[in-house]
């Protein structure tokens, strides 16, 4: 039996294949239960924080709902709702809440933050984005990539665009255990770090995957079985760092002549929110400067190929629920 409890969520780093086919099982186990609407929350009388520095839809919503379908309770503090990194150091905080909460989430910035509370918490401490990695996003994204291709060992993954952050780093550790074929389709100044590409390909030399990077946007994405991207830049960055990325990337958007390239059945992913048309004052405040009507995507791939990542957004929830329940209790069986 595979026993998670007590650990903390940092980094797909931290963990074997078997342990994170562990969770996307579970995830999967508590996804039937949902759809069932059998009560699973044996968690009552638990409850946990979760910290915010930067704003989300669906990762908090996914913690928020998966907490209550465990029976515990959740504390939301956001960068005006407490004085973490402010008023008060981070071991402070951890030690804090460390003693009021059973488990603490933490979606900001550097990865050094999450591994001090980590340090100091005495709790498990879960990843829910940070520069450098986001592994619930990962989760979410190979059981979606299981339940329409039916399998992840063998299957390829093309990710287009930035793959030097997040993303890219977190879909290349997931790929690389997990033995799927991951492609970086970017400009060489935004490949991955070269020390992670060397770790991640002796994990997929242990898996049987192959990591590529490529510049060739044909090359990178032909017959494979998804087709992954992500926002170029995020919000607040200054005029200049759009300017670059947009003119560095746009030979990177997805295209429908990209997914015509791709496998017959291959499936378009994006973590969202995607940028594909003028509906948001984002997107028009894009259209204004830089006289675009999408970016890293088509609308027309957009609409056409929107089902899996619309569940890869239901999957958070469900992944989310599992990483919880496994590292506070053991008292699952699936």
């Amino acid at each position: 039996m595979i026993s998670l409890k007590g650990r903390n969520f940092l980094t797909l780093k931290d963990f074997t294949p078997e342990e994170i086919t562990y969770l996307i099982n579970l995830a999967a186990y508590f996804k039937k239960l949902k759809k069932e609407h059998v009560l699973h929350d044996k968690l009552k009388g638990m409850n946990v924080a979760l910290i915010f520095e930067k704003t989300s839809t669906r990762t908090r919503s996914s913690f928020e709902v998966a907490a209550h379908d465990l029976g515990m309770g959740t504390t939301y503090l956001d960068p005006k709702s407490s004085q973490i990194g402010k008023k008060e150091s981070i071991e402070d905080t951890a030690k804090v809440l460390g003693r009021m909460f059973d488990g603490i989430e933490y979606r900001g910035f550097g990865q050094e933050i999450v591994e001090n509370l980590a340090e100091h918490a005495g709790v498990p401490v879960w990843n829910g984005l940070t520069n450098e990695y986001h592994p619930t996003q990962i989760l979410a994204d190979m059981l979606t990539i299981r339940e329409h291709s039916g399998s992840l060992k063998g299957r390829t993954l093309a990710y287009m665009g930035d793959a030097r952050y997040n993303m890219g780093n977190s879909l290349m550790i997931g790929c690389a255990k997990l033995g799927l074929n991951f492609h970086a389709v970017a400009p060489k100044k935004y490949f991955p770090d070269p020390a992670l590409v060397e770790q991640c390909r002796k994990w997929a030399d242990e898996s049987g995957a192959e990591i590529v990077l490529t510049e060739d946007v044909m090359q990178g994405t032909k017959d494979v079985d998804a087709v992954y991207t992500d926002v170029w830049v995020s919000m607040g960055e200054p005029d200049e760092v759009w300017e670059e990325r947009i003119e560095d990337l746009t030979p990177y958007r997805v295209t429908m002549d990209v997914m015509r390239n791709a496998a017959k059945d291959a499936i378009f992913m994006h973590c969202l929110p995607a940028f594909h048309d003028l509906d948001t004052e984002i997107g028009r405040e894009i259209n204004k400067k830089f006289g675009l009507t999408c970016m890293e995507v088509t609308d027309e791939v957009f609409k056409a190929y929107d089902k899996p990542v619309f569940d890869e957004a239901e999957n958070r929830m469900h992944t989310i629920k599992a990483v919880m329940a496994a590292t506070l209790s053991d008292d699952w069986e699936i």
